[in-house]
């Protein structure tokens, strides 16, 4: 997959997995989009492969089925796209609406960055490096979106640690902002 589209009227990245999410609600009238939050996430914890945070994300994770979920499987967090190890693409949310993925936050002077941003997780952990495909399909869709909402400049594609950094690390320190940045020339 190589070639991506927004498609305005459903506000959904074509061609990608669409797996509605509960967890959203509309965007504050007249809020434009002018950010993309970038995060990291692993379920359960330091494991991929699994559908666990596709569940999370719709709601459906069993708090039984690992350790790590009965302390989040009642959270209600979503974000609009998922960037998968593999390079598969997941999204829970359309763009026009609001993805729960910035919780508390801050960023230029505003507060509940939910408001104004499209949230992107990666499937990765801070200290281990993401995969090559993950960040190729990133700068395809960032760019996508940039085109599509062309208040996202460049100083507005952050991380979700500098939005909430007392509470978030992620998407971590071996996250390679350089490379990424190269690619989005």
């Amino acid at each position: 997959m190589s070639t991506f589209k927004v498609n305005l009227q459903m506000g959904l990245l074509e061609p990608v997995c669409y797996q509605p999410s509960p967890h959203c609600d509309d965007r504050p009238p007249g809020m434009l989009i002018d950010t993309i939050v970038i995060h990291g996430i692993s379920l359960p914890p330091g494991e991929f492969g699994s559908t666990a945070i596709e569940d999370f994300f719709c709601g459906r994770l069993d708090s039984f089925s690992h350790p790590a979920y009965a302390a989040i499987a009642h959270l209600h967090v979503s974000a609009h796209l998922l960037i998968k190890r593999t390079g598969e693409i997941v999204q829970f949310v359309p763009f026009a609406k609001r993805a729960w993925h910035a919780g508390e936050s801050f960023f230029k002077g505003r507060k509940q960055c939910n408001d104004f941003s499209i949230g992107i997780e990666l499937e990765g952990v801070d200290a281990l490096s993401y995969e090559l495909v993950q960040y190729e399909y990133l700068a395809k869709v960032i760019h996508l979106l940039r085109q599509t909402y062309p208040m996202i400049t460049r100083d507005r594609i952050i991380g979700h640690s500098d939005i909430a950094p007392s509470r978030k690390t992620d998407p971590g320190f071996a996250f390679d902002w350089a490379y990424l940045n190269g690619l989005l020339i």
